[in-house]
């Protein structure tokens, strides 16, 4: 979240970046319908976009011995994500210097081990196996293993030569048709490497989690200072590159091997299975579908979009199914946890309408409250609608990414609500709630991320009348880093608190949420931390709140 989009030229690093993709792809996108710009064979060879694994011809590369990898090719990590009863997926990038295009490897494919283990010690091997880190996916790894116990939380490590990677902890979820009495999940969002340092993650570690929910913003595309912005480092010193916005694959490829080199940001995917979901910052700040911030030809942005896409991909916990293609990727996703939760997974910026009136805070009117625009897209819209129909779960949860509820900023008749947010897109709202009422659908969470702060709200069905019946409630995790300090009571406070009644707890301090779902209840803790911009903060409860099972609402624990 920043401030609205201004219609004004891209700046000039961000053209310079655009150039520096290869002309040969430029052309093709250039020439090439949307939908086949990089699909086609020479376009897609040249930013190796391909969705299978690397074609003969790369395959046949030569394979570099690990026993030849002289310094730790682990900097960023291991993780594990998207939880099954059978399986886990699990995630590595090798890379000896992150900090350098291409993580310090050559172009060589890299035969990686990796072993999955009832114990920490590995005492009690259960799976073991090897795949490749090829370089046309950065080097990055992914395994999706099989035939695990369901319910039952595992060890794993990868193995490169002589070099052993970090210890992860991973957790299969339930069967589908387990009746579990407890699921208690972390949800966190918005991490600007350049507003402070990551130290809700440390805390997150720490805590006793069956998986964590990343609600997007996991990286930022805007220029980040040799001494780390608010970091204010004096023990090093950032390569220039990163001084410059992310345009190319290289670009996110090398931010990506900033974030995910950060001790706390590492220690939190190593204790637990995440579950992602992107925003606007992991591509350009505040795009919505195929239309850019800045005044770029649309064959750029895309370009851009799949270079982006890419990037994410590599570098983060996702099976098979969200691989992208080109400019596309399929992202929305369901989960299961037992009978007590289903998790729908949105995507909120790849298939939305372009923000009203300009985007950012504007008086609503007939441009915004225009019944075709969309949020999701039909397609996704139907898949969600759909999936509650089905719904046997105790929660039905939606993990997404803007404000849900309505936000009025002013106490007044000339208030304003954000364009960017679910205000901006009102009758899709309101399908959502139709479709869920619909469904019947009794327990509603919506878990939102995205303005750096935490909010509670009560999602009401008419939000103008606030005795209203509650139909479900939203919790916002706030920011772990961007927008630095922050404060307990922003500025706005006494103005939102009053203009939303609905609203039942805001809180402007960086950390994370707890969410505990039981068969009866669900309990939100609101974690925050009292800085950012310097390291080692203790953490604190800023509040928590329940809602009942049958009776949504949101109640001071």
């Amino acid at each position: 979240m920043t401030p609205a989009r201004t219609g004004t030229p891209a700046s000039t690093s961000a053209r310079q970046a655009v150039a520096a993709h290869p002309p040969e792809l430029r052309a093709a996108a250039a020439h090439l319908g949307r939908r086949r710009f990089l699909t086609v064979t020479g376009a897609a060879a040249a930013l190796a976009f391909a969705v299978n694994l690397p074609t003969a011809g790369a395959a046949s590369a030569a394979e570099l011995d690990a026993a030849r990898i002289k310094s730790d090719p682990f900097t960023l990590g291991v993780a594990s994500g998207d939880p099954q009863p059978a399986s886990v997926l699990l995630w590595t990038r090798l890379a000896t210097s992150p900090y350098q295009p291409g993580g310090g490897l050559p172009g060589n494919r890299v035969s990686v081990r990796w072993e999955v283990a009832h114990d920490q010690w590995f005492t009690r091997i259960v799976r073991r196996g090897t795949a490749t880190a090829h370089p046309e996916f950065g080097h990055s790894v992914r395994v999706e293993v099989p035939g695990l116990d369901a319910d039952r939380f595992y060890f794993y490590r990868f193995r490169a030569g002589t070099w052993i990677s970090p210890v992860g902890r991973t957790r299969t979820a339930p069967a589908r048709s387990a009746d579990i009495t407890e699921l208690r999940l972390g949800a966190v969002s918005c991490q600007a490497y350049h507003d402070g340092y990551f130290t809700a993650y440390r805390h997150l570690a720490a805590e006793d989690l069956d998986v964590v929910v990343h609600l997007g913003d996991y990286l930022y595309e805007y220029a980040v200072t040799a001494t780390g912005g608010a970091r204010d480092y004096t023990d090093r010193r950032l390569p220039a590159h990163y001084n410059r916005e992310t345009v190319t694959l290289e670009d996110y490829r090398l931010r990506y091997g900033l974030y995910k080199s950060d001790p706390d940001l590492m220690a939190a995917h190593a204790a637990h299975p995440f579950v992602v979901t992107w925003d606007d910052h992991e591509t350009e700040n505040n795009y919505a579908g195929e239309t850019p911030e800045n005044d770029v030809p649309p064959e750029e942005f895309l370009l851009r979009r799949a270079a982006a896409y890419r990037a994410y991909w590599e570098n983060q916990p996702l099976r098979t199914p969200q691989r992208p293609d080109g400019p596309d990727m399929r992202l929305y996703r369901r989960l299961h946890f037992g009978r007590l939760a289903q998790f729908d997974i949105l995507d909120t910026r790849q298939y939305r309408s372009n923000q009203a009136y300009g985007d950012g805070w504007q008086v609503p009117g007939p441009e915004s409250e225009d019944p075709a625009r969309t949020m999701t897209g039909q397609t996704q819209e139907r898949w969600l609608l759909n999936g509650w129909k089905q719904s046997r779960a105790t929660w039905n949860v939606v993990p997404q990414q803007v404000t849900f509820a309505r936000r009025r900023d002013v106490p007044r008749d000339d208030f304003k609500y954000s364009m960017d947010s679910w205000d901006g897109y009102p009758a899709s709202r309101q399908r959502i709630l139709d479709g869920a009422a619909g469904a019947g659908v009794d327990n509603l969470m919506v878990l939102t991320g995205d303005v750096h702060v935490g909010y509670g709200f009560d999602l009401k069905a008419d939000f103008d009348n606030p005795g209203s019946r509650t139909v479900g409630t939203e919790i916002v995790a706030t920011s772990v880093s961007s927008g630095k300090d922050g404060a307990e009571k922003p500025a706005n406070w006494d103005n939102l608190t009053t203009a939303n009644p609905h609203m039942k707890f805001y809180n402007g301090r960086r950390g994370y949420v707890t969410v505990t779902y039981g068969r009866s209840q669900a309990r939100a803790d609101f974690r925050t931390v009292s800085a950012v911009t310097t390291p080692g903060a203790p953490v604190t409860t800023a509040g928590s709140f329940v809602t009942e099972a049958g009776a949504p609402g949101l109640k001071p624990a």
